[in-house]
């Protein structure tokens, strides 16, 4: 029997020897805000590796396990582990709602939206992901890396976090990391969504908009009756995070008022809403027609970080 191609729902002598071979972390807990968004806690056979809000890791699953919609396992010559990066979210707070350290956990928790596309050579690793349960085993890279971290930011900056969909879950490591630290200047993490049944982590944000004064969190939608449906009573339009970070519409909903010289803005998610300049053919930086994050900033004085030049706007490249 091909190991890649087993009856569904059996194993095979040949897939329990891969699975020893590449898997090193069991699930520890897992939660489903609805069928396409997933809240995942991974337990390490080793210790917990160390990490700073805001990097990331790897997971990983066989190409010969079954999809979550049923799709054909992937056809390949050489069964293979299929492998992605995944930024590290966090728990936020413990049961009794205090706040809970990156370092006081013995697991890692990754926020993951399902993306369903045909296996290729290529194969997709979400809808694996999605056929998970508690207990089951998978790979789980040993050393969490990038540079998106906090490193540039001082105790009295203001920071402000802006991700879409599952954008916020570096925003989530990161917040923690402030706070638990005792930052003192204003913190602001702000998300867009289509529903509001997108937003996995409402709860532990609203309940820290309550225990810390300088910590605000802002959803918006874009697919709600209210969004989309100008008789609504409640009708607001689309709402985009270009639209918020204008400094009117920023400080009417955040309460203050940013200044360049003293924040910082982290953005991750949809490469529309980030907005990066690409070179042109003459070598000239030239931003997207539609106006991103880093073009709006720019207008307000802020300066896009590279690791030549550090700036005041940091960016995560998510896809």
């Amino acid at each position: 029997m091909n190991p890649s191609n087993p009856p569904t729902g059996q194993s095979t002598p040949e897939i329990e020897e891969l699975r020893n071979k590449y898997y090193n972390a069991s699930v520890m807990d897992l939660r489903m805000p609805h069928d396409h968004l997933m809240i995942v806690r991974i337990k390490p056979d080793e210790d917990v590796p160390r990490f700073s809000g805001g990097q990331y890791t790897t997971l990983g699953l066989g190409s010969w396990e079954h999809r979550v919609d049923g799709g054909p396992l992937a056809e390949l010559e050489k069964p293979k582990l299929i492998r992605r990066a995944y930024s590290i979210s966090c728990p936020m707070l413990d049961l009794q709602g205090d706040l809970l350290a990156n370092d006081e956990i013995d697991y890692l928790e990754f926020y993951i939206t399902l993306v369903l596309r045909p296996d290729t050579d290529d194969p997709p690793l979400t809808p694996r992901l999605f056929r998970l349960k508690e207990g089951d085993r998978l790979h789980l890279g040993k050393k969490p890396v990038g540079t998106y971290t906090l490193k540039p930011v001082q105790p009295g900056d203001n920071v402000i976090f802006a991700g879409t969909g599952t954008g916020e879950a570096p925003h989530n490591s990161m917040s923690i990391e402030l706070l638990k630290r005792g930052h003192t200047g204003r913190i602001v993490s702000m998300t867009c969504v289509r529903y509001k049944g997108d937003l996995g982590y409402l709860d532990q944000q609203e309940q820290l908009q309550k225990q810390f004064s300088n910590y605000r969190y802002g959803a918006f939608t874009t697919r709600e009756p209210e969004n989309m449906d100008e008789n609504h009573p409640s009708y607001v339009g689309k709402q985009y995070l270009q639209d918020i970070i204008h400094p009117e519409r920023f400080q009417e909903t955040f309460g203050w008022s940013p200044a360049p010289d003293k924040t910082h803005v982290f953005l991750c998610g949809n490469p529309s809403m980030i907005g990066l300049p690409e070179k042109n053919d003459r070598g000239e930086l030239v931003f997207p027609d539609s106006k991103g994050m880093v073009e709006l900033l720019a207008e307000q004085g802020y300066t896009l970080s590279t690791p030549k030049n550090p700036g005041n706007i940091h960016f995560e490249k998510y896809w």
